[in-house]
């Protein structure tokens, strides 16, 4: 469960190609990018309708760049954590990242030779200042890293925390670096929109409109030539549209749920597109509440789960879109195995009717015909949640409405509210129980955190995790043991005993996997990542996708 301290770059990022190559395969439908000649275009898609509104700010959560996901090619973070492969560490900004054994303290080595898109130099400066603007920003602190001190010591950086980050390392080394000579004079960073972006990244920002944005890449970039010369950023009304445009050709990479993605996208292509749902440290979990009945019984929820069909979720929910979560720890596998304790290894999922029928008899329910009857005399009744349009958890919470009532008798019913109403009940718990996915980050400390922890409780009425309220100290402190000891036996000790709660309380009940979707062509491109080669996910709004975009060489 060891996490290498010191991650150094043991050579320069290759360069791709040093010329682009002339005649290449065409790629992405109407937008090639410019001549017959020329490289074509990636057009990059998302379902999220129109956006009429500008904003390169790469803090702001709901700016145009971070929702169509265009920062991470022009804001760069210090470097890059893998969340699936061998969750490895990649230096970017950064020539060398050295952890403290406690992992409250980072030494960060800036690299040489990397200009921000004005020409500028990119410094040690530039990279206390971005921490300092986190520090000082409130709202910017989206995953509380909590800094105290940010002090350069000769060519390096040293950032100090308030406590362990070791389970948050990804959401330090992921903070976007932008330049002090800029950002120094805007006076309030959290509603400035950065009409003219500057940044260290492989493209700049040519055109932005509320239909699309368009990127050139630089020729001036750090990391060497880009292969891909022009990026389009495309916004559909929806999913439907979406795949439309995946399937004839008309955009090109794209993270979304595709009903049918194998006959919709694939089959339309078989021999350049390409679907992967990279598995990562994240279920999908059913989270029930435990204020109220039927879910406050250990009883009950213990028997909800040994009659859930997680194979028929991933068959008929998922569409095969990732393996089926197997472990009874809710530990995706293979990627969670070594996480496992050795009580639970090889310990699976399997359906027992029986068995649940048995254990809600001896906690005093009984059966009125097929009904089920809790120990006050009431039947048993529940309500599962979802928005309306999440088809895959539409479906999936439907498949285990049916298999409760089939198997238990309890009155399962199924509602679709709005997204928005859904958010709301989610965050003030007002449901029954809710499909919902965990964090995934690269140790399982996300998932049982945001299923478990109580910390997330004290922010008052509405919660960000933990939508249950599932109250239980000893796993809170158990997991702040895990997050904050800096000794990996104590480390290990700490979370599987974390598990053995999990497992034995029944806190939210783990029902599928929940990969991370990527859809893209090789028609114009090669060496994205993919099943055989998982140096980053396929999602093209995620801080990896300088990474790709340096990997990517043009078709034969």
């Amino acid at each position: 469960m060891k996490l290498r301290r010191s991650l150094i770059a043991v050579a320069a990022i290759a360069a791709l190609s040093t010329s682009v190559l002339a005649g290449c395969a065409a790629g992405g439908g109407s937008n090639d990018g410019g001549g017959s000649g020329e490289s074509p275009a990636l057009t990059i898609a998302k379902p999220d309708g129109a956006i009429t509104t500008e904003s390169n700010n790469p803090w702001v959560g709901d700016s145009s760049a971070n929702r169509l996901g265009y920062k991470n090619v022009i804001f760069e973070p210090l470097a890059m954590v893998n969340a699936v492969g061998d969750n490895e560490t990649t230096p970017w900004l950064a020539e060398k990242v050295e952890w403290s054994d406690d992992y409250t303290q980072l030494t960060v080595t800036p690299r040489k030779g990397v200009t921000w898109s004005d020409g500028e130099e990119f410094t040690a400066d530039d990279v206390v200042f971005s921490y300092e603007m986190i520090r000082d920003t409130p709202a910017f602190d989206t995953g509380n890293i909590q800094l105290t001190d940010i002090v350069k010591d000769g060519d390096n950086v040293v950032l100090t925390f308030a406590e362990s980050k070791f389970v948050k390392q990804a959401q330090v080394l992921h903070i976007p670096m932008v330049p002090e000579h800029i950002w120094k004079d805007i006076a309030d960073p959290t509603t400035e929109v950065a009409p003219d972006p500057v940044g260290t990244g492989p493209y700049t920002l040519e055109k932005f409109s509320s239909q699309s944005v368009t990127l050139q890449a630089r020729d001036d970039y750090w990391g060497g030539d880009l292969a891909v010369p022009t990026l389009y950023y495309i916004s559909y009304n929806d999913n439907t549209a979406l795949t439309t445009a995946l399937a004839n050709g008309d955009a090109d990479w794209a993270q979304a749920f595709i009903p049918d993605v194998q006959g919709a996208f694939v089959d339309k292509d078989p021999e350049h597109n390409v679907f992967w749902a990279a598995n990562t440290l994240s279920p999908d979990v059913l989270f029930l509440n435990h204020q109220q009945k039927p879910f406050n019984d250990l009883a009950f929820r213990q028997a909800v789960n040994m009659v859930i069909d997680r194979a028929a979720h991933t068959e008929i929910a998922r569409e095969k879109a990732g393996p089926e979560l197997t472990s009874v720890t809710g530990l995706p596998t293979p990627v969670g195995e070594q996480y496992i304790a050795d009580e639970y290894k090889g310990e699976e999922f399997s359906i027992d009717v029986e068995g649940a029928r048995k254990i809600l008899e001896d906690a005093g329910y009984t059966w009125d015909g097929d009904a089920l009857i809790d120990p006050d005399g009431e039947p048993v009744a529940f309500t599962l949640q979802v928005p309306q349009g999440w088809n895959d958890y539409v479906t999936g919470i439907s498949l285990i409405a049916d298999q409760v009532k089939e198997t238990l008798g309890a009155d399962a019913k199924v509602d679709t509210p709005d997204a928005d109403t859904w958010w709301a009940n989610k965050r003030s718990g007002d449901f029954d129980a809710i499909m919902h996915w965990t964090d995934g980050g690269t140790t399982p400390y996300d998932l049982y955190s945001d299923t478990m922890d109580g910390r997330w409780l004290l922010a008052g009425a509405d919660v960000d995790f933990n939508f249950g309220r599932y109250e239980n100290a000893e796993a809170t402190e158990l997991l702040n043991t895990y997050a904050t000891s800096a000794s990996d036996e104590e480390r290990t000790a700490a979370i599987e005993q974390v598990q053995k709660i999990f497992v034995e309380d029944v806190p939210v009940i783990p029902v599928g996997t929940h990969p991370v979707l990527g859809e893209y062509n090789t028609r114009g491109y090669v060496g994205w990542p993919g099943e055989k080669d998982q140096y980053a996910t396929a999602d093209p709004t995620q801080v990896t996708v300088p990474l790709i975009l340096t990997k990517l060489k043009p078709a034969e």
